[in-house]
């Protein structure tokens, strides 16, 4: 009977540790995560499976892959605009968000690591 218990949790824990790796546990809306990069020209830099001025975003999202600070990295980023190594080796620095909206922020970073 101990046995079976312990079995349970150590399975219901298992279980648990997989989605939580898995990535956020909500849908993505990829369409207004991709209007928010077309409106704020993050595509100027950045592309989906290619090297730009910046680096794809399959790249950002191998980058972060299994990595719980990879969406609060992302939103740092694109709300703080720090300095970003280019390439080329040059830097400059990372354009902001024009948008306070704290889930839309949250929803572009989720639809980048979703790549």
């Amino acid at each position: 009977m101990k046995f079976r218990t312990m079995f349970r949790g150590v399975l219901g824990f298992s279980v648990a540790s997989v989605l939580m790796m898995a990535g956020p546990s909500h849908a993505v809306d990829a369409d207004a995560a991709q209007a928010l990069a077309k409106k704020n020209d993050c595509f100027k830099c950045h592309a989906i499976d290619k090297e730009k001025k910046g680096p794809s975003y399959k790249k950002i999202a191998a980058k972060y892959k299994g990595k719980p600070e990879g969406q609060d990295a992302m939103i740092k980023n694109f709300t703080t605009g720090p300095k970003v190594k280019l390439d080329d080796g040059t830097e400059e620095d990372h354009k902001i968000l024009n948008t306070k909206d704290v889930a839309a922020q949250k929803n572009l970073a989720d639809w980048i690591l979703s790549q």
